[in-house]
């Protein structure tokens, strides 16, 4: 008899399976390194803190620059953070999990952790398939969220891996048809696509959003991201986190991000540049299609080519991510777009594949 939960023995340790080489374009990280451009910042605000206390007047301040800089006339109450968007989406979880008939409903192909933090909590999910054009059937999702044992309906938008954002009035009517579901709708990808819910919020006390500083404000390792909702679901939220369950440190950097946002916001502006002009290259390279992206990454799909060009990137020093597991995806795989550098090798090296 097993001392841990008895479903863990069918579950492996969450881990990514990706090459590390020298241009990592398959996590959807931001090539700029955040740290020289806020050091003076963070460093100031640094000699201020005391990281022998638990308490910081720092606090505070994020609370407010993060409500000022999330906007729609929300306030500190609206927000809570965590080590990542991935920390949020584990604690919602564990904390709309009923019974071992719960489940969560999800979009697929989708953002491949949902699956992971589920499991790991011990709450079951399902998914619905999206079509051959990245849409779906919004009846049908429906149908499948109101299921007595559906916790929590998660729409990723925009799509991670397609890329795709789902036209508004659609997430809307799935948002207004489960007043009694939590709907989350996860905007990793805000600052790409500028398409949020959060002027929505009043109106939808079921509706969560959930937000990252990994992409637009370049800080993957950083580990910090956000929930955006109503004071009464903040507030249950809480009740699962642990106390004082983000470090000093991390508010302090995210801060003085905030006090630079112009510095991201250029970055930012680069990206989607740098996105669309690799997505007109890759246009014209035979043998594959690109999918139009909203996000910092777009996804190809290369046919029977599709592993022998993985392992052909690869040894030229250029990791992306397959993301060729669900059918919909079948032959595909995602690029990053990073610095002009590393976009001219990856195109470089397709040309070079095909010669």
């Amino acid at each position: 008899m097993s001392i841990f939960r008895s479903d863990l023995a069918e579950l492996k340790a969450a881990q990514v399976n990706v090459p590390f080489k020298k241009r990592m374009m398959c996590l959807n990280e931001s090539c700029l390194d955040p740290f020289p451009q806020i050091r003076n910042s963070f460093i100031n605000r640094m000699e201020k803190v005391h990281l022998n206390r638990y308490f910081s007047d720092g606090s505070a301040e994020l609370r407010k620059a993060l409500s000022t800089y999330v906007g729609a006339g929300l306030s500190e109450e609206n927000l809570l953070w965590g080590n990542g968007a991935d920390d949020i989406l584990y604690h919602i979880f564990v904390a709309v999990r009923e019974n071992d008939q719960s489940f969560a409903l999800s979009l697929a192909p989708s953002y491949f952790d949902y699956k992971t933090f589920a499991l790991a909590v011990g709450l079951k999910i399902r998914f619905l398939d999206l079509q051959e054009d990245f849409s779906f059937d919004t009846e049908a999702y429906i149908q499948k969220a109101s299921d007595p044992n559906c916790r929590v309906a998660i729409l990723c938008n925009p799509n991670n891996p397609t890329g795709n954002l789902f036209a508004r009035e659609q997430l809307l009517t799935i948002i207004q048809a489960l007043p009694d579901k939590l709907v989350v709708v996860d905007e990793t990808y805000f600052e790409f696509s500028r398409a949020s819910f959060v002027n929505e919020l009043e109106r939808h006390p079921n509706l969560v959003l959930v937000r990252s500083f990994s992409k637009a404000f370049s800080s993957a390792g950083l580990r910090f991201g956000y929930a955006i909702s109503s004071p009464e679901n903040i507030q249950e939220l809480k009740k699962v986190f642990s106390t004082f369950h983000l470090s000093i440190l991390t508010q302090s950097f995210v801060l003085s991000i905030l006090e630079n946002q112009q510095v991201f916001a250029e970055q930012i502006a680069m990206v989607l540049k740098q996105r669309e002009d690799m997505l007109k290259r890759l246009e014209k390279l035979p043998s594959l299609i690109v999918y139009p992206s909203a996000t910092n990454f777009l996804t190809l799909n290369l046919g029977d080519c599709s592993k022998v060009v993985f392992d052909n990137l690869k040894e030229n020093e250029i990791a992306v991510r397959d993301v060729g597991a669900h059918p919909r995806l079948r032959n595909c795989l995602r690029v990053t777009i990073s610095c002009p550098e590393d976009n001219n090798a990856f195109i470089d090296a397709l040309k070079a594949f095909w010669g």
